[in-house]
């Protein structure tokens, strides 16, 4: 009989409690002008008749700003009746069309320049679709489409095109000649989320590179001309643990990357590539923000001209040149302290302080070549932000990069967006 009574005091104890338990009424969403309401709900944690919970609804927040569409973000919470409670999401969109531009230079009196445009929110679902024209002594372009919630609130795809067409340096026997280079792909990638923090893509590209002599050195072992159809399969491995605040960011976010090529020559024979970037972002202060990314990267080590990994403005070490190294190893490290000097409702200007440092294994070496000093490559250098709060990634940026190693050039990089 004892144990009946226990029974049935826990039972109405449970009821009790569950009764009591804070409940969401309805999501709300304000502040949205283009971004629909309905693809928020879509993509929150947090839904009616869920459980009140603050830990998804932080979650909820910070998923959002981390979307391009959206500037900032803040939620509040009213009591409806009862356990009932109101969820209100408040949103400031970003302006999402959005222009882009990179153009770099050396002392060598070398230019280049990228510009495109692209679509950050198409049909307010956060679908990016664009393209770009680059201008790299011959013409290149490109056209994107990303929708990583197209099919549900986990799952979306990629497609994208491009020809990409540039004056390539091959080295071999310690010497080098100049190759037009034209890389034309197709590439289709499925994209997963996870959870919160962990998402990965998976896919293949078919695309036919194509060289072309142009002038220096020559080797009866390296071909004039080549043009080598091939296919990669490519898988993508992310956790992001960043966390924003206009143009504030903090937290740690690694990216994985690996690829298997296959050939059709064997001079350009298949291979295994892979490389891991870690950023790190600490807010130092209230106006102050320091950021690093670390690359380690390595591919199959074959002796061949045309290894992977290059040395390049536009990529990795600010100020060094338009790809004048190759590797088929790499470690990069990037570090800068970006301080803010103005900061109004629309409008921020910071600079920024920087050191990028990095060395490569050479085709067909071994890991003593990332300590040589003919591989090393460190430049320090300045530069300037300047930052519209209020549309996404409008960072206009300019850094000077100052070598202090052997053989060490200088040179203006410019861009749109951070230069990570």
């Amino acid at each position: 009989m004892l144990h009946k009574i226990l029974f049935v005091l826990v039972t109405l104890a449970s009821l009790l409690c569950y009764s009591q338990t804070n409940s969401v009424v309805d999501v709300k969403i304000q502040g949205n002008k283009r971004l629909k309401a309905s693809f928020i709900k879509r993509v929150s944690d947090v839904k009616a008749g869920s459980v009140l919970d603050s830990t998804l609804l932080e979650r909820d927040i910070l998923r959002l700003k981390r979307l391009p569409s959206v500037a900032h973000a803040y939620y509040q919470v009213f009591h409806s009746h009862d356990n009932g409670y109101n969820v209100f999401y408040n949103v400031e969109e970003n302006f999402t069309l959005i222009p882009s531009a990179n153009i770099f230079t050396t002392n060598d009196d070398e230019f280049a320049y990228r510009i495109g445009l692209n679509e950050f929110n198409l049909l307010g679902r956060n679908i990016a679709f664009g393209g770009f024209y680059q201008k790299d002594i011959y013409d290149s372009y490109a056209v994107n489409f990303r929708a990583p919630y197209l099919f549900s609130n986990r799952l979306g795809v990629a497609l994208n095109y491009q020809s990409l067409t540039t004056l390539e340096p091959v080295f071999f026997d310690n010497t080098s000649s100049n190759y037009k280079y034209n890389n034309t792909s197709y590439e289709v990638l499925g994209l997963y989320k996870f959870n919160f923090n962990n998402r990965a893509e998976l896919g293949a590209t078919y695309f036919i590179e194509d060289y072309e002599y142009q002038s220096g050195a020559t080797s009866p072992d390296v071909p004039l001309s080549l043009r080598v159809p091939k296919w990669l399969l490519k898988g993508i491995y992310e956790y992001n643990g960043l966390d924003y605040q206009y143009q504030y960011v903090s937290g740690f976010r690694s990216v994985f990357n690996l690829q298997y090529v296959t050939s059709t020559n064997a001079v350009l024979p298949d291979f295994v590539i892979g490389w891991n970037d870690f950023f790190y972002y600490l807010r130092v202060g209230e106006k102050g923000n320091w950021a690093s990314r670390l690359r380690l990267g390595i591919s199959t080590n074959a002796d061949s001209p045309f290894a992977p990994f290059s040395v390049d403005n536009n990529l990795n070490v600010r100020g060094v040149g338009n790809v004048i190294d190759r590797g088929t190893g790499v470690i990069v490290l990037n570090t800068e302290y970006r301080y803010t000097f103005i900061d109004k409702d629309w409008f921020i200007f910071q600079g920024n302080a920087f050191v990028d440092g990095g060395s490569w294994r050479n085709p067909g070496g071994d890991f003593g070549d990332f300590g040589n000093s003919q591989n090393i490559r460190v430049y320090p250098g300045l530069g300037f932000r300047f930052t519209h709060k209020k549309v996404y990634n409008a960072t206009f940026r300019i850094d000077y990069g100052y070598g202090i190693t052997k053989d060490a050039t200088q040179g203006f990089v410019f861009g749109i967006g951070q230069y990570f």
